[in-house]
């Protein structure tokens, strides 16, 4: 499998919201993808974008993804959250996962940030294993929360 790991585009942004919606459904959650295509396009390409992504493409088709933005910190300054990864279900135990989240940490150095934090569900025991290999930490102490406006 040859697969090269580039920038996105906004053209990209269709397949981008093609493995979306493919992600809910493995998170179970297919009706939760509420985002319009047009929202989404401007949320990253748009005047002042507020999300960057990686795409794992091979043959010109997008494979997998990966999303982050800027999270803040009072105590520790600027890291970078990874929203999602996703490799499509087809190319997944090929290494591109590793590729992206490679990729991930190369940026991450680039831009001065001091961290990558995310979230996994608890159920998601390939993810899990995958994030243990960096060597990454898990916090139990801390609650997600939301409020809806």
């Amino acid at each position: 499998m040859s697969i090269t790991i580039r920038r996105a585009r906004k053209e990209d942004c269709p397949r981008l919201l093609e493995l979306i919606t493919e992600l809910a459904i493995y998170e179970k959650a297919p009706h939760d993808v509420t985002v319009t295509l047009e929202h989404f396009t401007e949320s990253g390409f748009g005047k002042n974008p507020v999300w960057w992504t990686f795409v794992a493409e091979e043959n010109g088709i997008i494979q997998g993804f990966a999303l982050y933005y800027i999270r803040y910190s009072t105590w520790k300054g600027q890291a970078m959250y990874l929203e999602d990864i996703l490799v499509t279900e087809s190319a997944r135990g090929k290494g591109v996962g590793k590729s992206l989240f490679d990729r991930l940490i190369e940026e991450a150095k680039e831009r001065k940030f001091n961290r990558i934090i995310w979230q996994v569900l608890e159920w998601n025991e390939p993810a899990i294993n995958f994030y243990k290999k960096y060597n990454a930490e898990f916090d139990p102490e801390w609650v997600n929360c939301q409020v809806y406006v």
